[in-house]
């Protein structure tokens, strides 16, 4: 059944890799704060090292995840098989929240592909690898990648983007700090 990893090896790492998307869990500190379960997709995420892997996180219309990365750094990322054999891994670990202000951004930025509206780049220090079985997932057939966020985030341009930071992104639903 479930499997604990020391690390993200080679059979897993071409595991992910055929993955075509992924799920991202955050959580505030406060008791009565909303729990944040996001699905992703396009070509976001990338295996940097033995326990650290990044996500792209493009402009979207909340930022709880990054909201919750300030405040307390808990993240979870889930993997699930969709199709072929049954499998979920999750990646529990640290996460960081890196903006275009943050001296490493450039370098972290150049192993992801060029979409409109990147926001931040959220790196994980993972303290913990885990599969289970995934026999309760449903069987799906993949027919490719949505474009509508990339379109949206061109649309509104380098200045729309921003102003759409500062009046949407700014604080999560619970009223903490975003961007």
């Amino acid at each position: 059944m479930g499997k604990i990893y020391e690390a993200i090896a080679t059979p897993l790492i071409d595991w992910i890799q055929q993955q075509q998307m992924f799920f991202v869990s955050t959580a505030p500190l406060a008791a009565d704060g909303h729990i944040n379960c996001s699905a992703k997709g396009l070509d976001a995420f990338r295996i940097l090292g033995p326990t650290t892997v990044a996500y792209l996180d493009l402009t979207g219309s909340g930022v709880e995840t990054i909201a919750h990365l300030k405040e307390n750094g808990r993240i979870v990322i889930m993997f699930c098989a969709f199709n072929g054999d049954p499998r979920i891994v999750r990646f529990y670990g640290q996460g960081e929240v890196i903006t275009a202000a943050d001296a490493e951004f450039a370098e972290l930025r150049s192993h992801f592909p060029a979409y409109a509206g990147t926001r931040a780049i959220i790196r994980i220090q993972v303290n913990r690898i885990a599969d289970s079985c995934g026999f309760g997932v449903p069987l799906y057939e993949f027919q490719g990648h949505r474009d509508t966020l990339p379109q949206w985030a061109e649309k509104l341009g380098i200045d729309g983007i921003k102003k759409y930071h500062t009046t949407r992104n700014h604080t999560s639903i619970d009223g903490l700090a975003g961007l």
